[in-house]
This record gives structure tokens, C-alpha cells and sequence, in this order.
């Protein structure tokens, strides 16, 4: 007598290669996504018409006290110090004139006096540029 070979069953499917694909898009983003540090000083920016918003390379903060802080530098010597630096390091890779160099983006607290922010503007002139945007909120 002969019996019928048992139904197979089919093996379940493996979840590795989800498993592999899931951890490559996780990899992926991870290695392209731009997480922007914190700024150096917290700044709260005057109230202004509305304008187009300040775009650039370099942001420089003037806080509340009249302290400049540039990325890591801090105080104006080596905040302007840093900034001239960067703007030549740019500069040299971009192959930008002095006419040409991209525009700084000040970001100055509104309790700052006027008095304090002019005395600012010859130096970062000084450090070679020749635009600077002040960043506002709309009133």
C-alpha cells in the first residue's frame, strides 16, 4: 500500500532583506540630513516691515549685552577674526571679488542701542564685506 507524500508547506518568507533595506534608508538619511547647531547666543531680532529674508554664508549674533559671537568665537576680536577668515577661506574656493563676496547676516538683539550696532559696521567692512543684512521679525 501506498500513502500520499504529506502537502509541503511553504516556507515562511524571511523580513532580513526588509530588515537590510530598512537600515540602509535609516543610514542614508542620517549621512544627508544638515542638523544646523544651536546659535551661540540667543538673540531676540527687532520688529521691521516686512522684507525678503536675509540669506547667506556668514550669520554673526550681537547679543542683548553688545557681545559678538561668530560659530565658536566669542567677543568681538575673535568673532571678526573668525569671520574675515572664513570669508577669505570662501573667497579662495569660490573665487569671489571684494565687490562679489556674499553678504553677512546680522542677527542683533533688539535691546542693542543703535550707537552700538554703528560702531559695528566699519569693522565687519573691515573683515571685507561689503553687504550686511540685518535679520528682523514683521511687526
Amino acid at each position: 500500500m501506498r500513502f500520499a507524500d504529506p502537502p509541503r508547506r511553504r516556507p515562511p518568507e524571511s523580513i532580513v532583506p526588509m530588515i537590510n533595506v530598512v537600515f540602509l534608508l535609516l543610514v542614508f538619511f542620517l549621512m544627508t540630513a544638515q542638523i544646523a547647531p544651536p546659535p551661540p547666543v540667543e538673540v531676540t531680532p527687532p520688529r521691521a516691515d516686512a522684507g525678503a529674508p536675509a540669506e547667506g554664508e556668514f550669520t554673526l549674533y550681537l547679543g542683548p549685552g553688545g557681545g559678538l559671537a561668530y560659530r565658536d568665537s566669542r567677543g568681538a576680536e575673535a568673532a571678526l577674526a573668525r569671520l574675515a577668515a572664513d570669508r577669505a577661506a570662501y573667497c579662495a574656493a569660490a573665487g569671489c571679488s571684494k565687490d562679489a563676496a556674499p553678504p553677512v547676516i546680522l542677527r542683533a538683539d533688539a535691546q542693542v542701542p543703535g550707537a552700538r550696532l554703528a560702531a559695528l559696521m566699519p569693522r565687519i567692512a573691515q573683515a571685507g564685506f561689503a553687504r550686511i543684512n540685518l535679520v528682523t521679525v514683521p511687526e
